[in-house]
């Protein structure tokens, strides 16, 4: 890109440094090397998203290993930015080369929300790559995307050509290794498909052909190529002591999303939450040891400079040797004046002395997440919590010093009553009392709770992806229900729009039907629909109607067991058995125990996917 050009446009934008790319610890090579393979790696949205996303650094950072590899990065340009560049002609670049990504060798996306699908297109079209994948020519770049909603790519088949499925880190360079070899006579795009659909975590979605019943429902998913796998399985690490990961973080030039080190311990669930995909399709669990995090953190202090440390996984709580880890940070950092946070804390088991030991440097409010306001609902989404664990926890967290607590529901799940949203107040007034009772029966001015609830929205390889969604008026009745039991000076509450929750189930179940509907709606100027002061309904209403399709269809329809789901095909190692069981004991208000204490056979264990590993 123009230095002059870039230099005059960046002086009329909104936070320039989002465009710079020359943060520390970012990576630069040799782009006049003519066999350096370009990989573009895009997350559509703002940079200040982008740059908090953890799986996007462990990926920079492995194929940059690679010398004859050239990852950069790119971030979906705000609005400001997208008009003085298609006013200019400037086509999307690199951060960086600041090279327009039109003649890279992959341009990859990772999907971490659905309704970030317009931002695809969208980057595309400001790339000047074909959109379509079948208008694609040899030369184009190959549009390759993975990600936790890469497990129903569906939607997005008519875009992309490569769909990476589970843990990245061995599959993209396995992807990148066949290029090399494919490019030394470049044949046809089809015969470098041909050649990596073959590796395990690899989809071609143009392998595969859909039909439909008379209803609207899929009849069938099936292999159109041969020698294409029947069912494409996801990829996972198996050893994570020997996993890469970085020991460099990019240093931002501005504020982002997360601003700090995050030292990943272990990943998957044992819990079985019935409503949360993520525990489902991460199986099974896989911990690092404290001797690896201790070896990884010692460099990334040293290489980043932070001033804190965020301990991540789905249920950071659960990581086996937390005290010990905790007890070595607290040692080494806090002398440092660096602090620690524990995100994705547990009600049932929350230490307190371990959150009291963490906080010296910095005490922050605490986040708990009881999902459901009462028992008999906790137990349909079995959460595996009771209100005696968050009285317990509250009095310790209120006797210890603290002043606020945080509590997060789901409105809309499976069998839901107003009872239900009842408890959700009454948990919240349970607080203030526990506050009371601590404090002498007063309320300090730096009291306070904050409730927020997000909409249920039902999700694929889960056990309720066969139950449908809230109208958005129910949706909204249920809010307004609660605003008015909610109705306190101690208590602040927010709630999800709804009418993006909305959306987000139609293409989270969506079929390959649903890509014409974001076509569409991009090309009505659809972008930035997660946000919500760009989000319009009214074109993604008109986007379905133009395809003869309705939303309540994908959104509100409850499904049989019977349907064939347009992701079906999709081999996660859980199976569908083991999904519809947890739906049917859903049903009867029955909990499913850890199944770190017990197996309860959902098949990664009996899979080459996860064997041995549980």
């Amino acid at each position: 890109m123009n230095k002059v050009d870039l230099k005059r446009i960046l002086k009329k934008v909104e936070k320039p440094a989002r465009y710079l790319g020359n943060e520390i610890n970012s990576i630069h090579k040799d782009t006049t090397n003519e066999n350096l393979v370009r990989y573009a790696h895009c997350f559509p949205d703002l940079y200040e998203v982008g740059m908090s996303h953890l799986g996007s650094h462990i990926l920079y950072d492995v194929i940059n290993k690679d010398e004859e590899v050239f990852c950069e990065r790119v971030y979906a340009p705000a609005v400001d930015m997208e008009a003085m560049m298609r006013e200019k002609n400037i086509p999307l670049f690199a951060l960086e080369s600041r090279e327009p990504i039109t003649n890279f060798d992959f341009v990859t996306f990772t999907l971490q929300y659905e309704l970030s699908y317009t931002n695809i297109l969208n980057m595309l079209d400001l790339a000047n790559i074909p959109l379509l994948r079948e208008e694609r020519k040899l030369d184009d770049p190959f549009i390759l995307v993975g990600g936790p909603c890469a497990y129903n790519p569906e939607p997005l088949a008519d875009f992309v050509d490569i769909v990476i499925l589970g843990e990245g880190e061995e599959v993209n360079p396995e992807v990148i290794n066949a290029y090399k070899e494919w490019k030394k006579n470049k044949t046809t795009r089809e015969d470098f498909l041909q050649k990596i659909s073959k590796i395990e975590g690899v989809y071609i979605p143009s392998f595969y052909d859909v039909s439909y019943n008379e209803d609207g429902t899929v009849k069938e998913v099936v292999p159109n190529k041969e020698g294409v796998p029947q069912k494409p399985r996801k990829r996972i690490i198996k050893n994570m002591e020997e996993v890469p990961y970085p020991e460099k973080l990019i240093v931002p030039f501005i504020e982002t999303v997360h601003n700090r080190i995050v030292l990943e311990l272990f990943r998957g669930c044992t819990r079985g939450c019935r409503f949360c995909q993520a525990g489902m399709i991460y199986r099974p669990i896989r911990e690092k040891s404290v001797a690896r995090l201790k070896e990884l953190l010692e460099k990334l202090v040293k290489n980043t400079g932070y001033d804190e440390i965020s301990l991540s996984s789905l249920s950071t709580s659960d990581y086996s040797e937390l005290a010990e880890l905790t007890d070595y940070l607290v040692d080494e950092y806090t002398p440092k004046n660096i602090g620690i946070s524990l995100p994705s804390l547990r009600l049932d088991n929350f230490s307190m002395e371990i959150a009291e030991k963490i906080q010296q440097v910095r005490k922050s409010g605490l986040t708990f997440a009881p999902e459901a306001g009462t028992q008999r609902l906790r137990d349909v989404i079995n959460k595996g919590v009771s209100e005696q664990d968050l009285e317990n926890a509250t009095r310790k967290a209120f006797e210890m010093g603290w002043n606020s607590v945080k509590l997060y529901f789901m409105i809309g799940l499976p069998t839901e009553t107003y009872d239900d949203l009842d408890g959700i107040a009454k948990l919240a007034y349970d607080v203030i009392d526990t506050y009371r009772d601590v404090n002498g029966g007063k309320l300090r001015r730096a009291f306070g709770v904050t409730v927020s609830t997000s909409t249920f929205v039902p999700k694929p390889f889960t056990p309720f992806q066969w139950h449908g969604q809230d109208t958005t008026e129910t949706v909204i009745e249920k809010q307004r229900h609660l605003v008015k039991k909610l109705k306190n000076g101690n208590i602040k509450y927010n709630y999800h729009d709804s009418k993006t929750s909305l959306m987000e189930a139609v293409v989270a179940r969506g079929d390959r039907k649903i890509g014409k509907v974001i076509y569409d709606a991009f090309k009505m100027g659809a972008k930035f629909d997660g946000w919500s002061e760009h989000f319009n309904l009214d074109t993604w209403k008109e986007a379905m109607a133009k395809n003869n399709l309705e939303i309540a269809f994908y959104a509100n329809r409850e499904r049989e067991y019977e349907e064939v789901f347009p992701w079906d095909h999709i081999d996660v190692g859980v199976s569908k058995k083991f999904l519809i069981r947890e739906n049917e004991k859903a049903k009867q208000d029955t909990v499913t125990v850890d199944c770190r204490h017990k197996c309860n056979g959902c098949g990664i264990n009996a899979h080459d996917i996860g064997r041995g590993l549980c």
